[in-house]
């Protein structure tokens, strides 16, 4: 991509060139619309002036702006994330020579750990007849498989092709962030609803008169989207009796922790889940020890 931005440019302009980076390294949708969201208002801010000209005095003030405006904690851990990594990239083009961000502390947030299903429950989930809500109880089923079955992405499940699935290794191809590509393996739950579902999915694009590569498909037959993907796992799951935070990601979470819990290694998980940091994965130990704590104090006779 050629650069327009120089170190006198405008903020607004160099924010333009970085977002059209992220979407050429294949950066999450969603990744590239919070920061388009967080770096405008932060173009906004900076007005007229340079990039060389924020220091990390005015990066501050941006923040104090924008609790002044009522935004949250988080909100504000987002948008400081959101310049470092905006900063990070105009040094690397060599934009700038340092990144001021990285001299603003992020605010403290509350450690809070997402509340994981349990084995019993995500198998109460998936087995048994699909509920009335599922709209299409082949690809449903398929989906739940998949996101806990090989904890991927709801990005990474909307994105796999039917040539991406290798039945003889029982293996999916996955494109994870950054374009960057690993094979997940499948059991035998995944080949049985892969079996069942296939042939729905021709009915659907001979009916569309459609040809394409997508493996999920709505009835229109068109690619499915993530947005999609997330109202099905949370109808689904609620109808089978899970709390209404459920979301595809908390499938890809309940993966990580039960892999654990049942004795995988740390770092087969990290592979698994496509994880770059080991670190990263090792929540899944907090969320573990958690869940042990839980049933210590449940069933020890010593700690009733």
């Amino acid at each position: 991509m050629k650069i327009r931005t120089s170190t006198t440019g405008s903020v607004g302009n160099a924010v333009r060139d970085f977002l059209s980076h992220l979407r050429e390294i294949n950066a999450s949708p969603h990744t590239i619309k919070a920061y388009s969201t967080d770096l405008s208002l932060f173009s906004a801010y900076a007005g007229a002036r340079g990039l060389t000209q924020i220091d990390h005095v005015a990066v501050r003030g941006y923040l104090s702006q924008l609790y002044e405006r009522g935004l949250s904690k988080t909100s504000v851990a987002r948008a400081l994330a959101a310049v470092r990594s905006f900063y990070r990239w105009l040094a690397r083009e060599g934009i700038v020579e340092q990144n001021p961000a990285k001299l603003v502390a992020t605010p403290k947030l509350p450690k809070k750990l997402p509340r994981v299903p349990t084995i019993e429950e995500m198998n109460s989930v998936i087995d048994g007849e699909m509920p009335e809500v599922a709209a299409f109880p082949e690809r449903d089923r398929l989906m739940l498989e998949l996101l806990y079955g090989c904890g991927i992405r709801s990005s990474e499940l909307t994105g796999i092709n039917v040539d991406d699935i290798r039945l003889s290794a029982e293996a999916v191809l996955i494109r994870g962030k950054g374009k960057k590509e690993r094979y997940v393996p499948f059991g035998d739950l995944v080949r049985t609803a892969l079996a069942a579902y296939l042939p729905e999915r021709q009915k659907v694009l001979a009916h569309a008169n459609k040809h394409l590569s997508a493996l999920l498909v709505n009835r229109r037959g068109g690619r499915l989207t993530t947005r999609s993907v997330g109202r099905i796992i949370k109808k689904i799951a609620v109808a089978k009796g899970l709390s209404p935070d459920v979301h595809p990601h908390t499938l890809r979470h309940a993966f990580g922790t039960h892999m654990l819990e049942e004795g995988a290694d740390l770092r087969a998980i990290q592979e698994l889940l496509g994880h770059e940091r080991l670190a990263t994965t090792q929540r899944y130990t907090q969320l573990s020890m958690k869940h042990v704590l839980q049933v210590y104090d449940q069933t020890h006779p010593r700690a009733k």
